[in-house]
């Protein structure tokens, strides 16, 4: 912000005011953004220097070798996951590391439930953080599996043997076509 065009007119010539004005300019930028990043920082989903401190908060273990992102959707996940475990907070939760719809198909009579992952094709980024963070959030005596969904035959059944060579096998059986 250049605090000069705040000022009346006769102190445009003045040398002395002028310097002044500059540094005062900076000044008060250096302060809007350090507010800025503070502010930043009480928030999850923009933070970047705390993420350490959310981490330890929640009992996750702070690696800093992963994304920022990464870690986000892990603390994120961890608050969804906080309380009595319900059906909804095991799909907010998976949801969060998938990206994507999530079904939670419970058997109670066999004291399990099985995530499905229905909006992403393929298994999702992430599952091995995701099953440590449903293993911290679900009861001890139920069991869990996981469910992917991936293209079959009569999903591209509509494509020549020539437009599937532009895929790979896994493109095939993973890519929405």
């Amino acid at each position: 912000m250049d605090l000069m065009t705040l000022l009346p007119n006769y102190y445009d010539k003045n040398d002395t005011m002028i310097k002044l004005q500059e540094i005062l300019s900076a000044e008060t930028e250096n302060l809007d953004i350090g507010l800025s990043q503070t502010i930043s920082e009480c928030f999850v989903s923009t933070a970047s220097a705390m993420l350490s401190r959310y981490e330890k908060l929640y009992g996750l273990e702070v690696d800093v070798s992963k994304s920022n992102s990464f870690r986000r959707e892990r603390i994120k996940a961890k608050i969804a996951g906080a309380g009595t475990t319900t059906k909804q907070m095991v799909i907010d939760t998976a949801r969060s590391y998938s990206n994507g719809e999530v079904e939670v198909i419970e058997d109670n009579e066999n004291s399990r439930f099985t995530i499905k992952f229905v909006g992403t094709l393929g298994i999702p980024g992430n599952m091995a953080d995701l099953k440590l963070t449903i293993e911290e959030i679900k009861p001890a005596h139920l069991a869990v599996t996981y469910e992917y969904v991936y293209n079959t035959w009569g999903n591209i059944s509509a494509l020549t043997w020539e437009q599937t060579g532009a895929y790979t096998w896994e493109q095939i059986r993973t890519v929405n076509i």
